[in-house]
């Protein structure tokens, strides 16, 4: 039988639970490094409480991942209404941060969690650290914590931690075995430049490009503020600023016309507008793009086809 191939996917957040949510069906052997450093909802206020690493993204992973029924992992995201405390809170969330004061680990807590969910593949935060995300604006003003960053509406020079991140050893013995390291879609500040501010992932990262391939799931809206007219150009040349120039060898990028009502929708309620494929300054870049119909529309709102993106993951890994 031969062994399956190694992906590693670098993420944080909705984005990267909607790609695993479609690659665990396909035989291959994903570890999914999360990001720690997120400080709104009901994951803010439990970090506040308990000084622990952020659990609301490995908790939304974890259930993309699960091989239970649907109903099952529903129960992990469903949020409590009530005029007490515990208002909001996912319960997800509370069960890690309770096996996390147990075990006083969240990588055993996430092992844990995913026996009980029945999850294949395996799951790493990116530190057990309790990591404060810092934003630096264009004006030069410091912005403290993942949400004040996110809502501030600011354009960025550069980020950082507040603390000296310590990676999980973890981490780095995934991306030496990897044959695809993934960046994948989601914030770009808040779900993929955690990762990059570690100079030991970078330096991991590239020293693993002599046997392993590094792709980029390009958003397919824009963030307000963040990054308003960016083009896909744009959000690799944020990366490779971390990365290195020429680090990614493949995009993934969608092509699906929007509606115009749809795209008005976005437009005027969340201020954001598609990604465009800027062409022109592509070709600029060293990458493949591999360009295809990829969105979807869930309940008003725009989503990649976790099927669809996975199947092209799929059939570049095969092709390496």
């Amino acid at each position: 039988m031969m062994e399956q191939k190694k992906v590693v996917i670098f993420g944080g957040g909705t984005g990267t639970s909607y790609v695993l949510k479609g690659l665990k069906y396909f035989p291959v052997d994903i570890t999914a490094v999360i990001t720690v450093s997120d400080s709104g909802s009901s994951t803010g206020r439990l970090r506040k409480e308990f000084s622990t690493p952020a659990v609301g993204d490995i908790r939304h992973v974890l259930s993309n991942l699960s091989t239970l029924p649907d109903e099952i992992r529903d129960v992990m995201e469903y949020r409590l209404s009530t005029y007490s405390e515990l208002n909001g809170h996912a319960i997800g969330n509370l069960i890690l941060t309770s096996l996390l004061n147990e075990t006083g680990s969240l990588k055993t807590s996430i092992e844990y969690l995913s026996k009980l969910l029945g999850v294949k593949h395996k799951v790493l935060p990116l530190s057990e650290d309790n990591l404060t995300l810092m934003g630096e604006t264009i004006e030069g003003d410091i912005i403290e914590g993942e949400e004040t960053i996110t809502k501030a509406n600011k354009k960025y020079n550069r980020f950082f931690y507040k603390e000296s991140p310590h990676v999980l050893p973890e981490v780095f013995a995934a991306i030496k075995e990897a044959d695809l390291i993934i960046l994948s879609m989601g914030s770009l500040y808040t779900s993929i430049m955690p990762h990059l501010i570690c100079k030991d992932v970078v330096k991991a990262i590239n020293e693993a490009k002599s046997t392993a391939k590094i792709m980029y799931i390009c958003n397919a809206m824009t963030q307000p503020g963040e990054t308003d007219g960016f083009g896909v150009s744009d959000h690799v040349n944020s990366l490779e600023k971390y990365l290195g120039k020429d680090t990614i060898d493949s995009v993934i990028v969608s092509n699906t016309e929007i509606n115009n009502e749809l795209l008005r929708k976005y437009e005027t309620e969340e201020q954001k507008d598609p990604v465009m494929i800027d062409y022109e300054n592509i070709k600029k870049g060293n990458y493949e793009i591999l360009e295809s119909d990829l969105l979807t529309t869930v309940d008003g709102t725009i989503k990649h086809n976790s099927l669809k993106l996975s199947s092209i993951i799929f059939s570049y890994l095969m092709n390496l």
